[in-house]
């Protein structure tokens, strides 16, 4: 196998995934800043441009980190899962990563695209800078709805940690750092962050 890494949040999760799944990603780092994941070689492997990508032995190549992470899970080490070890508990997890995607990563990437990030990928993608503000404000009205739904809780799927976790974890570390900070008042969200800053995996 051969991870594409690069900067960001997205390649983050999969190599803090697989630091705590155990199991041993080589990489090559591409540059994001310069564009080079916009060049023929690169999307001759991924065609959507993005980061990260995994090309496995057989040459097929996996994108999207949630496709990427579920595989890795299934050929970690036998007796330990971050999807789930049974219909229910993938089920679960599975729920919990779409509504966390959906609601509050997506508007808070996006929110950095088109306003921090303007410059960088107002030549790459659509950019809608007017909805930037009302994304940011989206992605943190949903992480206050977050807050409540976890409370008593360790990790968001209750004991289990899970791709969930690492998900909100790496996009709420990446939000402090463009602008976009927790509230101090979603004491069970910053909890958790603290949780999972001070596991060895967080340094991946």
């Amino acid at each position: 196998m051969l991870l594409y890494d690069s900067v960001g949040p997205n390649p983050r999760v999969v190599r803090m995934f697989a630091a705590e799944r155990g199991v041993e990603l080589p990489s090559t780092k591409v540059d994001l800043r310069g564009g080079e994941n916009r060049q023929a070689a690169f999307l001759a492997k991924n065609p959507s441009g993005q980061l990260p990508a995994l090309e496995l032995d057989n040459g097929l190549v996996l994108a999207e980190i949630t496709a990427i992470c579920e595989y890795l899970d299934e050929i970690g080490p036998a007796g330990k899962t971050l999807i789930g070890s049974n219909p229910v508990e993938r089920a679960e997890t599975r729920m919990w990563v779409r509504r966390i995607d959906l609601n509050i990563l997506e508007p808070l990437a996006n929110g950095f695209r088109f306003a921090e990030g303007l410059k960088l990928f107002e030549s790459r993608i659509r950019v809608i800078p007017q909805a930037a503000p009302d994304l940011k404000l989206l992605a943190q009205e949903k992480l206050r709805w977050l807050d409540g739904l976890i409370a008593g809780r360790e990790f968001v799927c209750g004991n289990r940690l899970t791709l969930a976790d690492i998900l909100l974890f790496v996009f709420l570390d990446f939000g402090k750092m463009v602008g976009q900070p927790i509230d101090p008042a979603n004491a069970n969200i910053v909890a958790l962050c603290e949780r999972m800053k001070a596991r060895p995996s967080a340094a991946a």
